[in-house]
């Protein structure tokens, strides 16, 4: 199906003042329009708003998802940062959790963020409560400590280009190992990974959501765009 180009967004912003010293970047995407993707994006807790936000300024529709009904008409799921016990909580009150184990299993394209990616991961550290289990990954909570250790990087992301990514971390998790089929999208200067994917899975250890640079959403979303 041949749709209009799309034309993203500076992902430093397009005020004046932003982004000052920085490179700024333009993606023209031909023969294809986001406007024919559903992303659903886990409404249960934490900051799924500002995900919905900038998935639906990329051109693609973003209904939340609190029942399993939710899930129907779905290309690909964002699972929000938050408290990654209370949502395993709410996923079981909300009978989402079961549908939503079936489905990373099945390939079913998913973006775990923060909290999210700790549902994602089969390995996790002794303070973690399993989830999905779905994604070839160890991972350790609260990495860095609390809340006020928060901090930003620059990372370097070979998948999405040049300028470096301005991450921000907020009670981050990290990747202390990954299987076989997991592919390290970015680390932190010391080496430790905080991007990963696995097929159709990924998983950010920081909060894309919070920052203008809208880089990793239009490349989850390309992403089903490729593959679906």
């Amino acid at each position: 199906m041949t749709k209009s180009p799309l034309s993203l967004p500076s992902p430093h912003g397009g005020g004046e003042g932003q982004g000052e010293g920085r490179t700024h970047w333009s993606l023209v995407i031909c023969h294809w329009s986001f406007t024919v993707a559903t992303i659903g994006v886990l409404a249960l807790q934490g900051d799924f708003r500002e995900h919905r936000e900038v998935i639906e300024r990329l051109g693609a529709a973003a209904p939340e998802v609190r029942l399993p009904k939710d899930l129907e008409g779905l290309n690909g799921l964002i699972i929000p940062g938050g408290e990654s016990t209370a949502i395993v909580r709410l996923m079981r009150t909300s009978n989402l959790l079961d549908p939503l184990r079936k489905m990373a299993a099945d390939g079913f394209p998913m973006w775990g963020t923060c909290a999210g990616m700790i549902l994602l991961a089969k390995r996790l550290d002794a303070s973690g409560v399993p989830a999905l289990e779905a994604m070839d990954i160890g991972v350790r909570r609260n990495a860095f400590g609390r809340q006020v250790d928060s901090f930003e990087a620059d990372l370097h992301v070979s998948a999405l280009g040049d300028p470096p990514y301005r991450a921000v971390f907020i009670r981050a998790p990290i990747i202390e190992d990954v299987g076989p089929a997991v592919e390290v999208l970015a680390r932190l200067a010391d080496g430790t990974p905080v991007a990963a994917r696995q097929g159709r899975l990924l998983a950010t250890a920081f909060h894309p959501e919070l920052t203008p640079d809208h880089r990793f959403h239009w490349f989850f979303l390309q992403e089903i765009a490729r593959q679906a």
